[in-house]
């Protein structure tokens, strides 16, 4: 806990240049936490391993349709934010402190990848688009190819519905009432993290002094009561029992991820 709050900065900087900003490294706080669920779903990494074979398919593609391809470096592993680094708010001192609840910026190779991708499709004709969109197509029906048809639906329902769920088990409801003591102690009146972090004062271009004193005290109090351990442990379990009542879904998810991540790996090797 101590460690994160003294993580290692890098720069990011704006396509143009400007508005240069340290990014800190994500913090263990966010790097450990993880869900059930995280199983079935790809993370930043393979995310990023999917994306690198489809740019190779959908550049092999647009060749051989007459439209040049770029495939643009994509962004390394440790640029990308953990998936669950939101999840129950603020939870990294250091993101608290210098971002209050605003979203940090994306890393370097991150903030690198978007623009390139950003810039090169403003250029494309309307005819290369349409051709991107066949290609990219292609790509996903190739690397999907031979995998179990999953219940993408039911997956998503069961994402929305768990977390809910999660916010009225009865321990989580103490560790809030808890939390929301130790936040009104400081100035401070929410129901729950959710609520702090989606204030309307923050929707701003900038964090005030106001919601860093906001955000810095919301971790602080999630630490002290155990909030992000308590609620990720309920979490946790309603996980598990949806796993088991949905066996055979899950099953097919965990098989199409890793019949498309083999797929990807083929197509980059070869690439």
């Amino acid at each position: 806990m101590t460690a994160a709050g003294c993580s290692t900065a890098k720069t990011t900087a704006s396509p143009q240049g400007s508005n240069i900003t340290a990014v800190p490294e994500p913090g263990v706080e966010a790097r450990r936490l993880t869900v059930p669920f995280d199983t079935y779903n790809f993370s930043p990494a393979e995310a990023t391993t999917l994306d690198s074979a489809e740019n190779l398919l959908v550049r092999d593609c647009m060749r051989g349709r007459g439209v040049t391809w770029e495939v643009p470096p994509l962004p390394v592993d440790a640029d990308s934010a953990p998936p669950n680094r939101r999840r129950y708010g603020v939870i990294e001192p250091r993101i608290a402190d210098l971002f209050g609840y605003h979203m940090p910026p994306d890393g370097p190779t991150v903030t690198t990848y978007k623009a390139r991708v950003s810039a090169w499709e403003k250029g494309l004709s309307s005819k290369a688009q349409e051709a991107e969109k066949g290609c990219s197509q292609e790509a996903e029906d190739r690397l999907s190819a031979g995998t179990p048809k999953v219940n993408e639906s039911l997956f998503n329902q069961l994402i929305f519905k768990t977390f809910d769920d999660s916010q009225h088990d009865a321990e989580v409801v103490r560790v809030f009432r808890s939390w929301s003591g130790c936040m009104a102690g400081a100035g401070f009146h929410y129901a729950d993290p959710l609520a702090a972090i989606t204030d309307d004062r923050w929707s701003t271009d900038n964090p005030s002094p106001q919601e860093v004193r906001a955000a810095q005290t919301d971790v602080r109090c999630k630490t002290k009561t155990g909030l992000v351990a308590t609620w990720a442990a309920v979490e946790q379990r309603i996980q598990s029992e949806a796993i088991r009542a949905h066996a055979k879904d899950f099953q097919a998810l965990k098989a199409s991820k890793v019949g498309q991540l083999e797929a990807a790996r083929q197509v980059i090797a070869r690439g």
